[in-house]
């Protein structure tokens, strides 16, 4: 599931996952949060996968691939893991994602919040 991250700037949409995401969290949670963003200027995204995180189901994977929608909207998202297929992915797909993406380790978690919320 995601659960939100709080405290974050204003415009700054956050989520850490918990235990396995399925296609559902998408559909239920993260999606809309990125549409009121989209709705009211721009998608501005933290992601965190720690050690909370036990992994994707395979409709969660499917639904990561629409994220895309509202692309224009899109300014930047920051992936932030230690996980090392994370990482492999991130560098593998990340010019998939609109916008900037860029990776942040867990220890650089309150860097990647900045990066975020950096004006363009």
């Amino acid at each position: 599931m995601f659960e939100p991250i709080s405290g974050l700037p204003a415009g700054i949409v956050g989520f850490e996952a918990v235990g396995k995401v399925e296609a559902a969290d998408y559909e239920d949670v993260l999606m809309p949060a990125i549409a009121r963003s989209a709705g009211v200027g721009d998608v501005r995204l933290v992601v965190v996968l720690g050690d909370r995180f036990t992994g994707y189901s395979p409709g969660a994977m499917k639904e990561d691939a629409g994220l895309v929608s509202h692309a224009r909207a899109w300014r930047r998202t920051a992936l932030v893991s230690d996980l090392g297929w994370v990482a492999h992915v991130a560098t593998a797909f990340g010019w998939m994602v609109p916008g900037k993406f860029k990776h942040f380790s867990l220890a650089e978690r309150d860097a990647a919040i900045a990066w975020v919320s950096e004006p363009e």
